[in-house]
């Protein structure tokens, strides 16, 4: 597959308005789930032609809200074959996403409160208030979408190679982030840092054990579109640790390697270099913090052979 190019700075408007929806969203789901470790009951999750919540339940309804990038539309759908949708290719503002969405939710019998104010970001105005971020570049969706499902794939493919606690492969709509993390199985020191707009409990829950996380991020106004790998708590001697390839680097700023989505996409092999990533930043975290690997890692994932019956 040829990657397509996504910088940050050719679809902000369009990034924006997608992140505020899937806040959106994300919190529907959050409000229909029971709550499990690590915050696993709020991501949504890439599917073949989007994202998705995956099952919901309310009012004892079973039903699954979906961003489809390739028509364009959010999809409310119940297990009784019930569906109500809306078009989103015309650039839809985030105060009529919000009120479609209940609206299509009431009219299903699955309409729940959510608290209408984004999280974690420096955008404030509520979502019934918000007419400014309306923007739908069709074009960048479906790039993005391209590239969420070739990087879940991978992702998936690096999943395997652990046999220690892993999270799903998600994606976090507090940063837009499709994420995986691995677990040492060791409880990490209290949290004790701070996250703007990001309650104590919030974080003390999301890191209660060590761990070591990579994901991809379509990148801030400092950063452009990269991949990502960090370690918590950070133990010594990580961000000094070697990596590969050479494109990553570890930002200060952010406390965690990087690697150019830029890079991957003019690889000659493109999946080959992410998993190289994602394996050397790991080695990192594993060596420094002195995990139990042998007990952890997962030889019958690795490429190669599978065991004879």
């Amino acid at each position: 597959m040829t990657l397509p190019e996504l910088h940050l700075a050719d679809w902000r408007p369009t990034k924006d308005t997608l992140h505020l929806y899937c806040q959106i969203v994300g919190k529907v789901r959050l409000a229909t789930t029971p709550p499990r470790n690590q915050w696993w009951n709020v991501p949504l999750y890439v599917d073949v032609r989007g994202l998705t919540t995956r099952r919901l339940h309310h009012n004892d309804t079973t039903f699954q809200i979906d961003f489809d990038f390739v028509d364009h539309a959010l999809l409310v759908r119940t297990h009784d074959g019930r569906v109500r949708s809306f078009e989103l290719a015309e650039g839809v503002p985030v105060a009529d996403f919000d009120s479609r969405l209940h609206e299509a939710l009431s009219e299903l019998g699955v309409d729940v409160a959510i608290r209408e104010q984004p999280f974690g970001l420096p955008i404030k105005t509520p979502f019934p208030e918000d007419r400014e971020h309306a923007a739908w570049d069709r074009s960048a969706i479906e790039r993005f979408g391209d590239m969420l499902d070739w990087s879940d794939g991978v992702f998936e493919e690096f999943s395997g190679w652990f046999n220690g606690k892993t999270s799903p492969v998600h994606l976090f709509w507090h940063g837009l982030d499709l994420a995986v993390t691995r677990f040492s199985g060791r409880r990490a020191p209290p949290f004790r840092g701070s996250v703007p707009g990001v309650a104590l409990a919030v974080m003390q829950e999301a890191y209660s054990h060590e761990v070591s996380s990579a994901g991809f991020w379509p990148g801030s106004a400092d950063v452009d579109a990269s991949f990502y790998s960090y370690a918590y708590p950070a133990p010594p001697g990580f961000a000094e640790s070697p990596v590969r390839p050479d494109a990553a680097h570890f930002s200060e700023q952010l406390g965690e390697f990087l690697l150019p989505y830029d890079a991957v996409r003019t690889d000659a092999d493109p999946e080959a270099r992410v998993l190289e990533f994602l394996q050397s930043t790991y080695d990192a975290a594993a060596r420094t913090a002195q995990w139990d690997r042998a007990a952890l890692e997962c030889p019958f994932g690795k490429p190669g052979p599978l065991p004879k019956d």
